[in-house]
C-alpha cells in the first residue's frame, strides 16, 4: 500500500493565508456590497514595468518564429540574467561568479526546498514572528520534534523578536546548525545593520553553521546602514545562502521569478565530517527537479536591470513605501505602537488593550472593512500584533486610513 509522509499530518489544516481568505470569502458572500480593502496579504497592485512589457513581449515573438525558437533552458537560468544579478551585486561591492547564481520561479519555492540538500539531523533556528514557510517547511521535513504546549516545536531553536529587543533576534546560546533570516524582515518590517548582521556570520563562522538570509525586500531599504545583500559582511560567502525576488520590487507575483546565490565557498560536512560544496549539491538539485523558469519571463526579469527598468521599479517601490508610510503615520496618530514601514513595505502594529490578533482582524473586516493580517499567523510572539502591508492602489490605502480615523 502507498504511505503517505505523516508529518503532513502535523500541519494545521490550512496554510495560515488561506485561513485568512476563507474568513474574507465568507464574509463577502455574507456582504456582499461589502467594498473589502486588502492591507493584508504581499500581493502587489501595480502593472509590470513597461521595460518588463516590452522585453517580454519581444522574447514570445521570438519564440513565434522558427529561427529564434527555444525550448528547454538551463537549468540554472539563463546567463544573459545571471550576468545582469552578478553585476547588480557588484554595485554594493560584492563580487560573484555567474556559477554562483540560482534563478528560481519564486523565493517562497527555495526557502521551501533548500531544505532537500541538508540532513535530517539538523537544528534549525527561526526568528518568532517568522514568515511561516521556514517553520512549515521545517515540520514538512521531519524535523521540527513535537508540537508542546506554547504552540511551539521541540526541535526548532526559536529566536525571540520582541518589542524589548526591537524585533531583532539575540544570538542563541545552544549551537545551531542552520539559520533562516529574513531582512528587511517579514512580518515585523525591521532591519538588521551592519554590525548587527556581523554579529551572526561571526557566528556562524564559529559553529560552522548555515545561514539562509531571505533579501525578498531589500530593494526598499532606504537607510545607509542597512546592508543590501548578506555577502556585504566579510566572511558571509562561506557561511550563507541568499535569496532574492522579483515579486515584491518588479510585480512579478503572478510571473514568478527569483534567485538565489550559493556561493562555492559555501561547504556543509558529512556524518563522517567530510566537506561538501553546497553549490554542486543544490545544482544536482535544481537541475534534477526543476527546469527552469520561461524564456519570457526571464527576458522580462533582465529588463529589470535596464537603465529604465531600474528607474520604472525604483518608482513602483517608492510608491509602496510611501503607501507604507500613510499607514505608519495614521496608525501613529491613532495611539498604535507602530514598528516598520521605513525600510519595508510592512508595517506591524500593536493591538490595543491586549486584543488577540484574530479577533481585531475579525473586527476591522465586519465593522470597516478593512483586512490586515493577524500577527499570531506568524508565531507565538506575534499575538497581539497585525500586519499592514503597503501594497494596495494608492486610493485604496487613503480610504483604508481614512476609515481607521474614525474607528472604534
Amino acid at each position: 500500500m502507498a504511505l503517505i509522509n505523516e508529518n503532513y499530518l502535523r500541519l494545521s489544516e490550512n496554510y495560515f493565508y488561506t485561513e485568512m481568505d476563507k474568513r474574507i470569502n465568507a464574509f463577502c458572500v455574507t456582504h456582499p456590497k461589502a467594498n473589502v480593502i486588502q492591507l493584508g496579504t504581499g500581493d502587489v497592485s501595480q502593472p509590470l514595468p513597461p521595460a518588463v512589457v516590452s522585453a517580454m513581449t519581444d522574447a514570445l515573438n521570438e519564440l513565434s518564429q522558427k529561427d529564434t525558437f527555444r525550448g528547454y533552458g538551463p537549468g540554472q537560468g539563463y546567463k544573459f540574467l545571471r550576468e545582469k544579478i552578478v553585476k547588480d551585486y557588484q554595485t554594493h561591492g560584492v563580487s560573484l561568479s555567474t556559477e554562483e547564481v540560482f534563478v528560481s520561479d519564486g523565493a517562497k519555492t527555495d526557502a521551501a526546498n533548500i531544505g532537500h540538500i541538508f540532513g535530517r539531523d539538523n537544528i534549525i533556528a527561526i526568528t518568532d514572528p517568522v514568515y511561516p514557510v521556514y517553520e512549515n517547511a521545517t515540520i514538512m521535513s521531519g524535523r521540527a520534534g513535537y508540537h508542546n504546549e506554547n504552540g511551539k516545536w521541540s526541535n526548532i531553536v526559536y529566536l525571540n523578536c520582541l518589542a524589548e529587543n526591537g524585533f531583532k533576534p539575540v544570538i542563541p546560546s545552544e549551537k545551531i546548525d542552520v539559520i533562516y533570516l529574513c531582512y528587511p524582515n517579514n512580518p515585523t518590517g525591521t532591519v538588521l545593520t551592519r554590525q548587527e548582521l556581523k554579529v551572526w556570520v561571526d557566528y556562524a563562522l564559529e559553529n560552522h553553521s548555515l545561514i539562509i538570509y531571505d533579501g525578498a525586500y531589500e530593494a526598499y531599504i532606504t537607510e545607509k546602514d542597512v546592508p543590501h545583500s548578506i555577502y556585504e559582511i566579510k566572511g558571509a560567502k562561506k557561511v550563507a545562502v541568499e535569496i532574492r525576488s522579483f515579486s515584491k520590487t518588479a510585480g512579478f507575483t503572478g510571473l514568478r521569478c527569483s534567485y538565489t546565490i550559493v556561493p562555492k565557498d559555501l561547504i556543509a560536512f558529512t556524518s563522517e565530517g567530510e566537506k561538501v560544496q553546497l553549490n554542486r549539491l543544490w545544482m544536482r538539485r535544481q537541475t534534477t527537479c526543476f527546469n527552469g523558469n520561461s524564456y519570457i519571463v526571464q527576458r522580462g526579469a533582465e529588463a529589470v536591470f535596464s537603465k529604465e527598468g531600474r528607474k520604472q521599479v525604483n518608482e513602483t517601490v517608492q510608491y509602496y513605501l510611501t503607501n507604507a508610510g500613510i499607514i505608519r503615520d495614521e496608525l501613529r496618530n491613532l495611539g498604535f505602537e507602530v514598528y516598520g514601514g521605513v525600510n519595508s513595505p510592512y508595517v506591524w502594529a500593536k493591538t490595543k488593550n491586549g486584543e488577540e490578533s484574530w479577533s481585531f482582524f475579525q473586527r476591522m473586516l465586519c465593522e470597516i472593512n478593512v483586512v490586515s493580517t493577524p500577527g499570531v499567523g506568524f508565531g507565538p510572539n506575534g499575538e497581539g500584533y497585525t500586519r499592514f502591508s503597503g501594497f494596495n492602489s494608492r486610493e485604496n490605502t487613503m480610504e483604508a486610513v481614512e476609515r481607521m480615523k474614525n474607528w472604534r
